[in-house]
């Protein structure tokens, strides 16, 4: 195999998080969650959660084409991003109960395809394999916003 590929399936398998027997997926979720706990900088939060999604787009392609199967489950580096997105825009002070809630919710949006996403997937290469998890980030980070919205009225 080139090494071209062998970086390229390093990456799409978050160096081999995608290997992982029993729902590759949530264990790439949980590494975007340990990220999100660790880098304390809203900043530097947002600056790799912007690269984690541009490299996803730049890798998925080819690791599809490698792999030799459409939207190949050992690709986790579409999940890793999209719970990047999840917690993009929650401040680090944030109520644990709201952390849990956002992985459960991205995980649930992500299996569940609300549209647009059932219609994403079904896209060829990267836009199929990462968009759907993409808005599974983005629909469960609104939701998550408006959660704690409603926790500080109601409060």
């Amino acid at each position: 195999m080139p090494f071209r590929d062998k970086v390229c399936l390093a990456i799409a398998t978050l160096f081999g998080v995608g290997y992982t027997p029993l729902c590759p997926g949530t264990a790439a979720s949980v590494a975007a969650l340990a990220v999100f706990l660790l880098v304390k900088s809203q900043s530097y939060f947002f600056i790799f959660t912007l690269v984690s999604v541009i490299v996803s787009f730049l890798v998925s392609t080819r690791a599809e084409k490698v792999f030799g199967e459409k939207d190949c489950k050992k690709i986790v580096i579409d999940d890793f991003s999209g719970m990047l997105i999840t917690f993009l825009f929650i401040p680090r002070d944030v109520n644990f109960i709201i952390i849990i809630a956002g992985f459960f919710l991205f995980r649930m949006l992500d299996m569940l395809k609300v549209p647009p996403s059932d219609r994403i997937e079904k896209a060829n290469g990267a836009l199929g394999i990462v968009g759907d998890d993409i808005v599974a980030g983005v629909y469960a980070s609104f939701i998550l916003q408006a959660v704690r919205l409603l926790l500080k009225i109601t409060s």
